[in-house]
C-alpha cells in the first residue's frame, strides 16, 4: 500500500503543478508556448525540459491529467524500482526524438508521457505475464479508445511525433526492464516443479 500511496501523491503533485502553469497563464494572460519543442534549434532544445508543463488549453490539460495520475501511479505501484529510471527516461528520451525528427513547428504538452507509461505498462504486462499490468492498461484504453490514433498522423495541430517517440522509448524499456521488479509469486510460478529431494520426502 506504501507504493500505491507514493506512487498516487507523485502523480498527483505534477499533475497539480501543470494546472498551476495553466492558471498563471490565464491569470497574467501570457503564453509559456515559446518554451516548448522546437525541432533542431537549441532553445528548441530546452523544451525538452519544459514542454510537458506546457498546454494549449484546459481541454488538452485535461484530457491528460486523468491518465497522467492513473498511469503514474500504476507505473510506479507495479514497478517502484523500474520507475525511477523509466520515467525520467521516457521524458527526456522521448522529448529528444521529437527534437531530432519531429515536424519544424513548437511542440508542448505531456500526452507524450501519457503515451510512454502506457506502452510501457502495457508491454511490461506482456514481456512479464503481469496480468495487473495489463489490466491497468487495458483500462485505460476502453477509457481512453483513441489514444492509439494518436501515434499517427492523423489530425492536424496534434503532435503526433512526440505520441509516437515516446511510445517507442516505453516499449523498449518494458523489454530492457522486464526482469526488473519481479513479484514473488511470479518467480513460484516460473518454478512450478517437485524436486527429487520433494519427491523422497515425501515417501519417506
Amino acid at each position: 500500500m506504501g507504493e500505491l500511496k507514493k506512487g498516487f501523491y507523485i502523480s498527483l503533485a505534477f499533475t497539480f503543478s501543470l494546472w498551476i502553469i495553466k492558471l498563471l497563464e490565464i491569470v497574467f494572460n501570457v503564453s509559456f508556448s515559446s518554451f516548448g519543442i522546437f525541432p533542431g534549434t537549441l532553445s528548441g532544445f530546452f523544451g525538452i525540459l519544459f514542454s510537458p508543463f506546457i498546454h494549449g488549453d484546459l481541454v488538452h490539460l485535461f484530457s491528460n491529467t486523468v491518465p497522467l495520475i492513473v498511469l503514474g501511479t500504476g507505473l510506479i505501484y507495479l514497478y517502484p524500482s523500474s520507475s525511477r529510471i523509466v520515467i525520467p527516461s521516457i521524458y527526456i528520451l522521448g522529448g529528444l526524438g521529437v527534437w531530432l525528427f519531429a515536424r519544424p513547428a513548437m511542440h508542448i504538452g505531456a500526452s507524450g508521457l501519457v503515451y510512454g507509461f502506457a506502452v510501457f505498462i502495457f508491454f511490461s504486462g506482456i514481456f512479464r505475464r503481469d496480468a495487473r499490468a495489463m489490466a491497468l492498461s487495458l483500462i485505460v484504453v476502453f477509457l481512453y479508445g483513441g489514444m492509439i490514433w494518436g501515434i499517427l498522423p492523423l489530425k492536424s495541430g496534434v503532435s503526433f511525433e512526440s505520441h509516437l517517440s515516446s511510445s517507442v522509448v516505453g516499449f523498449f524499456l518494458a523489454f530492457l526492464f522486464r526482469k526488473r521488479d519481479i513479484l514473488p509469486f511470479e518467480n513460484d510460478r516460473d518454478n512450478d516443479y517437485f524436486s527429487d529431494e520433494d519427491f523422497l520426502d515425501d515417501n519417506t
